[in-house]
């Protein structure tokens, strides 16, 4: 086996991500209830009991909601920057201090059999990261919650097999819709969100003859819908010159239902 994957929920009422080789079993966020948690994780047969560890991108609640229940039911170690855990350790209630570590940004980490690069982002947390994850050959890389994709994030996630990649809004739906101003300006700006088409844009600088699927990843409920970000990525790639077809498939993330497992080969 070599790495497996599903995006558990993407949103923004609440994210986590499953990933696993043959020896590492990793959460990473976890931010929906420990109920819901556990019943996504069984919708694709991961018994929760075999985790091995949870990492977390940043302390926004969608990110973090279940955490500290999950952490100590299971009894997890979570890997977190030190920025983070200080701006989560009011919202995730009292972790044991054999389960708290430190991942810090631009780091790799070897997790038994998987090598994680975190990588930081511009979004407004303390200190938001996100992680490619290497094992076997193969590279996974998961980046949402990002005002804009800079050249240092590309360079780091470029040529992965698999995507999760934001395409949180539709710049018009956005513009129109019934966010007060404050609240479209953060989601506009350079520490808010990335748009359908950034994110077209950017997959276009990034992907690469391996690359075979990319999740379009933390929708908008209020500005965005599924058919609108698929067709919005997929026109701005085509029209450079990149074909979606079976050899390189877009696909959808929902805040309610695990994706398949698929094993990157």
């Amino acid at each position: 086996m070599t790495l497996r994957f599903s995006v558990l929920a993407s949103g923004s009422t609440g994210n986590a991500f499953y990933i696993e080789s043959e020896k590492e079993r990793l959460l990473v966020d976890a931010g929906l209830s420990g109920k819901q948690l556990e019943k996504l994780l069984s919708e694709v047969r991961i018994d929760a009991t075999k985790l091995t560890g949870i990492l977390v991108t940043h302390e926004h609640s969608d990110h973090i909601k279940g955490l500290g229940i999950i952490a100590r039911k299971y009894n997890l170690p979570i890997y977190a920057n030190e920025k983070t855990w200080k701006a989560m350790e009011g919202s995730i209630g009292k972790i044991a201090l054999d389960q708290k570590f430190h991942f810090n940004m631009e780091e790799v980490k070897t997790f038994s059999d998987i090598d994680i690069e975190s990588f930081g982002v511009s979004h407004d947390a303390a200190e938001p990261m996100f992680y490619t994850f290497h094992h076997d050959n193969k590279k996974v890389a998961l980046v949402t919650d990002l005002g804009y994709v800079s050249e240092r994030i590309k360079k780091t996630v470029e040529d992965a097999d698999a995507y999760i990649f934001e395409a949180n809004h539709d710049v018009g739906m956005l513009r129109m819709g019934r966010y007060p101003w404050n609240v479209k300006r953060r989601i506009l700006g350079d520490s808010g969100h990335v748009s359908n088409e950034d994110c077209g844009l950017a997959l276009h600088d990034i992907i690469g003859n391996r690359t075979k699927r990319i999740y379009l990843a933390h929708l908008s409920q209020d500005n965005n819908m599924k058919d609108l970000a698929r067709m919005s990525v997929s026109n701005v790639l085509e029209e450079r010159g990149v074909a979606i077809n079976k050899r390189l498939e877009i696909l959808d993330t929902d805040p309610k239902k695990a994706t398949d497992l698929y094993e990157v080969v």
